[in-house]
This record gives structure tokens, C-alpha cells and sequence, in this order.
């Protein structure tokens, strides 16, 4: 059995003043030991100083979009995974708005038969919620799907679904988490109208955040918490972009909150500098919004970061408001960004092991023996990232221009070195995640 000791490193939760001394003792998939100070005997173990660096759970992004299949000109699973596990996340669960859109089972077994074969990291699956899938939401197998994704609101691949009878049949039907985009179509329509008025069909970008307000942010978040309390399923809220969503939601039982690491970082202050790039649907909106989500991390109101990473190629994202694509990648330089903003323990709380704990996926989301080996070692290294870093398929990045303070070095997917020094190994062993929930007939 293949042995990797990876030691002279630093756990999450380890201060600043701390020695040097921890390590990891991989055994073939998985972790077999952690500790700190004396090395452990591991005779024939490959031998890894960290130097100093970060030895962090792989992170688990529960928000990407990788566009496979059916917009396979914007990305892949092939190449979206690898940009993932450059960027230490070695897991992640994709969303259903694909083309076909992924709303049955068959559709979602092809998604995994293609990760089987292309992925980089560790997969999962959404089922897509519409009106007409309520069987397929019913009878899914909880162990093998974490979660199904909801639109109330439209976005990418008009999913929405916004009939008051549909929306209660699905939340009395699923047995998973409820992961919802929450935005209100109707005030959205009205806001589209006014904004018209004004400028006809040329809506500049920094009109984005006023079409897709705040009250529609808040509107559609009371209507899912309103169907969760009705029906007791799992609710969880992705993207919020808004203090008032955070207020909204304080207390609120069975309801928990994903923040992303674009609406952490930009606000509509933005727009002039960076234009479409930071036009994502729930839009950036102001400084105090932004402010008040940084707040909250440290607060723990969230129980997950995901990216949304979101690929379009660079000519999609031309134009104002109405014209350019709504989404952003930013799966690949996630990790880095957030530990050049927040204590490392908090990054590896909100996007390794609350995403872990929320989707009950097993093995995966802390350094525990027994678990799965994925690993990310993360150096501290300034420099300033450009659009020739990425290695998305669409070639641009949001963040391009900002410095950043840490960098992934070296990446395990169970067991396996993915990444060496910041580039791919071309040596790839992902895995199916699995969903251990025993007899759980609600999360």
C-alpha cells in the first residue's frame, strides 16, 4: 500500500506563534493518522515537507456549474474539475442547469458516468426541481443524490418554478436538502420595466443590482422559508447577496446560509471598474450589503461558502444588463482569496466541513483518520493574479488585478497527487461521493 507522509506543516486552528510540527500519514485512500510534534514511523512512505505551509481538508465547493453537458463551449467537467483541485477543492456538487437540464435520474447518472470518466475531483449531483419531476424528487435515493436544487426565480436555463401548488408539492416531496435561488420574478419584471423606461434596451451593467433588488432577494427567501415551516423540509439558502436577507432569516429554524466569495468581496461600487465580469444573478449590491455578509462569516451565520462558479467565454459577457451573461468563474482561486481574507480555521469551517455536515457526505471535510485523503497544502505567497492564470476553460477570471496572499502548492484527491507545485500531475483518482444518512426520512 502506497504510504505519503506529509509533515513540518500547519493545521487550520494552529496560531500564528505555533511550531511548524504537523503531518498527515496517508495509506493508500485514506488518512491514516494526523498529529503534531514526533513523526510517526512509516516505513517506505513518501516524504513531504510542507515547509511551514497550511495542510488543509480538501475544500468541498457545494456551488459550481460546470456546464456539461449541453454548453460544453463554455466548459466541461474535464476542464472546470482540473481548475477546481488547482485551486485545493477536491470535491464538489454541480448544479442542474445543463442542457438537457438535469431533472431525472437518467439524466443525472449520464452527468456521473461523464465525471467517472473526465473528473479531476470528487463529484456529486443536484436534481433539478421542476413542476412536472415530483416523482422523480420522491423516490430519489438519498445516499446518492445531496441535495435538489430549486429555482424560485429565473437565472440560467430558466429553470424557475413559481406556482404556489408546484413549490408546496416539492418541499413536501424531498427528503434531501433544498438548495434554493431565491428570487422573486414578479418584482423583477417590474424593476426590468422601469429600468426600460429609462434607458430602453441599453441597461448599462450597474443597473443590474437595481433590477434584481433587494426586495426580490428578500421577497422569494420569505416564500421558501414560508414553505419550509409549512412542510419541514431542509432549506438552504444559496447566494445571499443582502443584509436584509440576513435579518430576515435570523433564528429561522431548518433554514441554513451560503454566501459566495464574489458577493464577499465586490460591491456595486465595482461595476464601473469591473463591468460584466462581476455580474452574477443574485447581483453584487452595495458596500453596506457586502459589509454586512463579512460580518456575518465572522458572526457564523453561514453555514457554507460556494463559489457559483459559472463559466461564460469573454464575448458572452458583452454588453449592459439585459445583454451579458449572468455568472462568474471562480472555483479555482476560492481558497486563496478567502484565506487572504478570513482565519484560516473559518475558510475550512465554511468550505470543507459545514458543506461536509450540511450534505452528510461521507469521509469527506476535516483531517480525520479514516477519512478520505484529500489533502491541499496552501503557502503564503504574494502576488497579483491575471486572466493567463486560469485554467478554466473560458480564460478569464473576476478577480483578475487583485493580490493575493496564499497559494495552493500541492493537492491528494483520495490518496492521489493532483496537483505538485501549483500544476497538474496528470494523475487523476476521483471518486462518487456518497451521502450517509442512514434511515433519515428528512434532513
Amino acid at each position: 500500500m502506497k504510504r505519503t507522509l506529509i509533515y513540518n506543516g500547519r493545521f487550520a486552528d494552529m496560531p500564528a506563534w505555533a511550531e511548524a510540527d504537523a503531518w498527515v500519514l496517508i495509506e493508500g485512500e485514506r488518512i491514516a493518522a494526523t498529529g503534531r510534534g514526533r513523526l510517526p514511523g512509516a516505513p517506505g512512505a513518501a516524504r513531504e515537507d510542507a515547509r511551514g505551509a497550511l495542510i488543509l481538508p480538501g475544500m468541498i465547493d457545494t456551488h459550481v456549474h460546470f456546464r456539461e453537458p449541453g454548453l460544453t463551449h463554455k466548459a466541461t467537467i474535464a476542464s472546470e474539475s482540473r481548475a477546481a483541485v488547482l485551486g485545493g477543492v477536491t470535491s464538489y456538487l454541480e448544479m442542474p442547469n445543463t442542457k438537457p437540464a438535469t431533472t431525472s435520474m437518467a439524466a443525472l447518472e449520464e452527468k456521473k458516468e461523464i465525471a467517472a470518466r473526465d473528473s479531476a475531483a470528487n463529484y456529486g449531483f443536484f436534481l433539478g426541481a421542476s413542476a412536472k419531476n415530483i416523482d422523480e424528487i420522491r423516490n430519489l435515493d438519498p445516499r446518492e443524490v445531496p441535495g435538489v436544487k430549486l429555482f424560485i426565480g429565473s437565472s440560467t436555463g430558466n429553470m424557475a418554478v413559481n406556482a404556489q401548488n408546484d413549490l408546496e408539492a416539492i418541499f413536501s416531496a424531498s427528503r434531501v436538502p433544498i438548495m434554493v435561488h431565491a428570487e422573486d420574478d414578479a418584482i423583477i419584471g417590474e424593476n426590468t420595466l422601469k429600468m426600460r423606461e429609462r434607458y430602453g434596451e441599453d441597461i448599462p451593467v450597474q443597473g443590474h443590482p437595481s433590477i434584481r433588488s433587494e426586495e426580490a432577494c428578500v421577497a422569494a427567501t420569505r416564500r421558501a422559508m414560508d414553505l419550509a415551516r409549512k412542510t419541514g423540509a431542509r432549506l438552504h439558502i444559496a447566494h445571499v447577496s443582502t443584509a436584509a436577507e440576513l435579518a430576515e432569516t435570523e433564528g429561522a429554524e431548518r433554514t441554513t446560509l451560503e454566501v459566495t466569495p464574489l458577493h464577499l468581496t465586490f460591491c456595486s461600487d465595482d461595476y464601473g471598474r469591473s463591468g460584466a465580469r462581476i455580474k452574477v444573478n443574485p447581483a453584487v449590491k452595495g458596500r453596506a450589503d457586502r459589509d454586512a455578509l463579512r460580518a456575518a462569516v465572522a458572526a457564523g451565520r453561514f453555514t457554507t461558502i460556494g463559489s457559483d462558479h459559472a463559466p461564460h467565454l469573454p464575448e458572452e459577457k458583452e454588453g449592459g444588463a439585459l445583454k451579458a451573461a449572468s455568472g462568474a468563474p471562480s472555483v479555482q482561486f476560492a481558497l486563496p482569496l478567502l484565506l487572504s481574507e478570513f482565519p484560516a480555521e473559518t475558510v475550512v469551517e465554511l468550505y470543507s466541513t459545514g458543506p461536509a455536515r450540511l450534505f452528510d457526505i461521507e469521509g469527506r471535510g476535516s483531517l480525520e483518520a479514516g477519512n478520505y485523503a484529500d489533502v491541499a497544502v496552501v503557502e503564503r505567497a504574494e502576488y497579483t493574479l491575471t486572466d493567463a492564470d486560469v485554467a478554466s476553460a473560458c480564460g478569464w477570471t473576476p478577480f483578475a488585478g487583485m493580490t493575493l496572499r496564499y497559494r495552493v502548492r500541492d493537492v491528494w484527491v483520495n490518496g492521489t497527487r493532483t496537483v505538485r507545485d501549483g500544476a497538474l500531475t496528470g494523475e487523476t483518482h476521483a471518486r462518487a461521493l456518497r451521502f450517509d444518512r442512514g434511515n433519515k426520512t428528512k434532513f
